[in-house]
């Protein structure tokens, strides 16, 4: 297929460029036993503390261990009160008895012990994380979703820790009813992601990134009052969020898609419009897949609401 196009569909998303039938793997080695853990901290428990504090060291954990956070509104124990629970979620590539030590050294600050750790096989923490404790691995296997809710969600990536007062707004939004079942998730970055260049795949935001944020909002309730008012709710939260995360562009996760940022028009969508979201996505890697994408599909076959668009449609327009 040629190296650029190789190159594109590693990060640049498939739909652009054609169908693709069949992927080849590497696979990378994992030990025989991994340590998983949740831990849940409250504001009465001193959460914003804590998630300050990991702000700071979440990127530069051990190579083999990985915390990620999730923040979301919780019953307080006061009656009929709301509170802000942090779940800190983690995955370490060896035992309990290597992992507590690492914990005590670099983030003693959640209050990690032994009773909080379980060891298991890496299949069986994927099992674990998705909710999937006891079943049969079988389980993995089934394509059909248990249930369908609606959704929408939004990405962020941040260079800077956020100052602890930001959290305080956050907390206001998810007081609000539409963030009954509403979340956002803090994913480190760090470790291995420092070491490949911007260029070398199209996904560019890995070295001097500390983590990523995905807002995201559910709701059962159907019409389209009640998911305007969801996703007005979650718009709003994202202009609150943007003065503490990245700038210029502002970066979005390309497998988060969020077509506020900017969709393609129903027919001809010149290079300048297309880069309002592409810039966001790829940053200085959309220009190669403007390009690569020019080369394979000149004629725009395929397309969707935010597909790269062919110079060479430019060019025709003019004619």
């Amino acid at each position: 297929m040629g190296e650029d196009l190789f190159w594109a569909i590693r990060g640049g998303g498939g739909a652009s460029f054609g169908v693709i039938v069949a992927w080849k793997i590497k696979l990378v080695t994992v030990p025989e036993t991994v340590t998983a853990f949740i831990v849940n901290r409250t504001l009465e428990q001193n959460a914003t503390k804590i998630v300050d504090r990991w702000q700071y060291v979440a990127d530069k954990l051990h190579e083999d261990l990985y915390i990620r956070v999730f923040l979301s509104s919780a019953a307080s124990s006061r009656r009929g009160k709301k509170t802000i629970r942090a779940s800190f979620e983690s995955l370490f590539l060896g035992g309990a008895d290597t992992l507590l030590p690492l914990m005590q050294q670099s983030f003693p600050e959640l209050g990690l012990v032994k009773q909080d750790c379980i060891e298991m096989s890496w299949i069986e923490s994927v099992m674990y994380f998705a909710e999937f404790r006891g079943q049969s691995l079988d389980v993995l296997l089934n394509r059909t979703q248990p249930n369908v809710r609606f959704f929408k969600a939004k990405s962020d990536f941040v260079k800077e820790p956020m100052p602890e007062i930001a959290f305080l707004g956050i907390y206001e939004k998810f007081y609000e009813k539409e963030a009954e079942d509403a979340e956002i998730s803090f994913t480190p970055y760090g470790g291995i992601m420092n070491e490949i260049s911007d260029f070398e795949t199209p996904f560019p935001y890995r070295a001097g990134t500390i983590y990523k944020i995905q807002h995201m909002v559910h709701w059962e309730e159907e019409g389209s009052e009640a998911s305007q008012r969801h996703i007005n709710w979650i718009r709003r939260l994202y202009s609150y969020m943007a003065p503490y995360v990245s700038k210029n562009p502002r970066a979005a996760y390309v497998n988060c898609r969020d077509l506020d940022i900017g969709t393609n028009n129903k027919g001809y969508t010149s290079y300048k419009q297309a880069s309002i979201w592409g810039l966001k996505y790829f940053n200085k890697n959309f220009n190669r897949l403007v390009r690569v994408k020019t080369m394979v599909d000149a004629g725009n076959f395929f397309r969707n609401e935010q597909s790269f668009p062919p110079l060479s449609s430019r060019k025709k327009n003019r004619d």
